[in-house]
């Protein structure tokens, strides 16, 4: 794709996203439905500016940001080492990975009860509810990504006499580099899921709690201002984590 094209796919993506905003603001004039649980980009645009003012969705933003990191990062760690272990060894793969695969589709807010009991309403419970749903793609990608490293390869290490921890950092790990990323892409997605449910729950702060605390209120601006904080957030994150993926995989372009 040329620089003129890439511009030209820049320029009508924002001419959408602007067309996107006035049709909000005239739906909202229309008062098409009822303006106290519908508010415009005009009103919403307020609240975000009344909030950083007195810096309290500064703080919530800061909240919820360190939450996500915290506990994708757990995951993260956590997800790569048990794919690692479970990619190099079929006896693994065998026992272990199959019960992996039953525990994966059970969603993470059906443990959210278990982690309260033990836990209390408090940020590790967050953590831990953020880290068992985003564990699961890092994991299965990584044990993916490990065990189809081409059999050349696990040849030619052996016959370097190679351990298998020298196996996986220096062959392993970088051939399966493009499936760890994209594993670890969706982590982070659902990892900001979770930690909004996580805060909705127990509303100790974050976005989340502001949500669920305008619901109750019937502050319809400040829920819509934290949908727009959780949104831009998403969208910044994920970008700058394709930038790393991008520069990371760049030899496969070359």
């Amino acid at each position: 794709m040329t620089k003129v094209e890439k511009f030209a796919w820049s320029l009508g993506s924002c001419l959408v996203f602007a067309g996107l905003i006035l049709a909000w603001q005239m739906v909202a004039d229309a008062q098409l439905l009822p303006k106290a649980f519908f508010p415009g980009p005009d009103r919403t645009w307020a609240a975000l500016q009344k909030g950083f003012s007195n810096g309290s969705l500064w703080a919530d933003t800061l909240l919820t940001l360190r939450r996500m990191a915290l506990g994708w990062a757990l995951a993260s760690l956590t997800g790569i080492a048990l794919g690692v272990v479970i990619g190099l060894s079929e006896r693994a793969r065998i026992f272990i990975l199959p019960m992996f695969e039953a525990i994966r589709p059970l969603p993470a807010s059906a443990i959210a009860p278990l982690a309260i009991l033990l836990f209390g309403l408090s940020d590790t419970m967050i953590l831990i509810l953020v880290a068992f749903g985003a564990l699961w793609p890092a994991l299965l990608t990584t044990a993916h990504g490990i065990s189809v490293v081409h059999i050349r390869r696990r040849e030619v290490a052996r016959s370097l006499g190679m351990t298998r921890l020298s196996f996986a950092w220096k062959i392993a790990l970088p051939a399966s580099m493009p499936d760890i990323l994209s594993g670890l892409r969706l982590a982070l997605t659902v990892a900001l899921i979770l930690t909004v449910v996580g805060e909705m729950i127990t509303v100790q702060g974050g976005l989340g709690a502001l949500i669920i605390n305008g619901a109750r209120r019937f502050n319809s601006p400040n829920i819509f201002a934290g949908i727009v904080l959780l949104g831009l957030i998403g969208l910044l994150t994920n970008a700058g984590l394709s930038i790393v993926q991008n520069h990371l995989l760049r030899w496969q372009r070359r």
